[in-house]
């Protein structure tokens, strides 16, 4: 049993350790809301008949994943004000109907607009980094002679390839794979979804275990997109805390990221149809 305290939850959020804010925000981005889930199901039903099944068990992974990689990154080094303590949930009571219009409103537009900006400007510079990279390989090509893609998608395409082999998503579909799990980082996952079901509709995956641990990688908000979201409406819900929540807001990304790869590793591992550790 906890020891009752006047802690109430809105007034601790200004209060919160570093760690813990890391630990929220991962949390929010590496799984997903149940209504979005319908939209990845319509997005591969025709091509996966089975990944309703599969999304609820990855979105179930994700939530300790999540936890997990949120801690090894950013340890606790802080004593947390909610150690042992019973935190009372916390109500504001408005004396009338219109004021709770008024401060429900206010609120709301605060926390809309602080949203909005910041995703605005996070998208905003993913979109100059993509214009200067293609444009630098461009006159890179034109000199050495190559015809290499330079954008930021084929790029974290290359990056996320040792990763997609470690899932255990066998080599000739890694590079397709590799790419559709990269982009969701900067395309949002209902981009990376559309593309994996064009994989899917057109064969270019020849292993089914391939679409099934991209399923699970994708299943999650970790994207650049959705960490302006949450750090936004965080910031939002407490505005004293702005410059710690920045801090650990791409920390959080990576966490989130590294959460939906984890739940992925663990799919490919228990996967029997082929697998590459169970076997069959």
């Amino acid at each position: 049993m906890g020891v009752e305290s006047a802690l109430t939850v809105k007034p601790y959020l200004g209060r919160m350790t570093r760690s813990e804010f890391c630990t929220v925000l991962t949390a929010g981005m590496a799984t997903v809301a149940s209504n979005v889930l319908v939209i990845y199901v319509l997005s591969l039903k025709e091509q996966f008949p089975a990944i309703a099944g599969h999304l609820v068990s990855a979105s179930l992974l994700s939530a300790p994943a999540a936890l997990v990689m949120s801690k090894i990154l950013f340890p606790e080094s802080q004593v947390p004000e909610t150690l042992g303590v019973n935190v009372r949930p916390f109500y504001e009571r408005d004396k009338s109907l219109f004021e709770a219009i008024i401060n429900g409103a206010e609120a709301g537009v605060k926390m809309i607009v602080g949203i909005v900006a910041l995703l605005i400007a996070v998208l905003g510079l993913v979109a100059l980094v993509d214009l200067c990279l293609t444009a630098l390989g461009t006159k890179l090509n034109l000199v050495f002679g190559l015809e290499l893609d330079w954008s930021l998608k084929t790029i974290l395409g290359y990056i996320f390839y040792p990763f997609t082999l470690v899932l255990g998503v066998p080599v000739c579909d890694a590079g397709i794979i590799s790419e559709i799990i990269g982009q969701r980082l900067i395309v949002t996952e209902v981009v990376s979804y559309r593309d994996l079901a064009t994989a899917l509709e057109k064969d270019l995956l020849q292993y089914q275990r391939s679409a099934i641990i991209a399923t699970y990688a994708l299943c999650g908000f970790a994207h650049l997109a959705s960490m302006a979201i949450f750090v936004g409406g965080t910031c939002a819900l407490a505005p004293n805390r702005v410059s710690d929540i920045a801090a650990v807001a791409f920390r959080t990304l990576l966490a989130a990221t590294l959460a939906c790869l984890l739940t992925a590793c663990i799919a490919g591992t228990f996967f029997t149809e082929g697998s590459i550790l169970l076997g069959s």
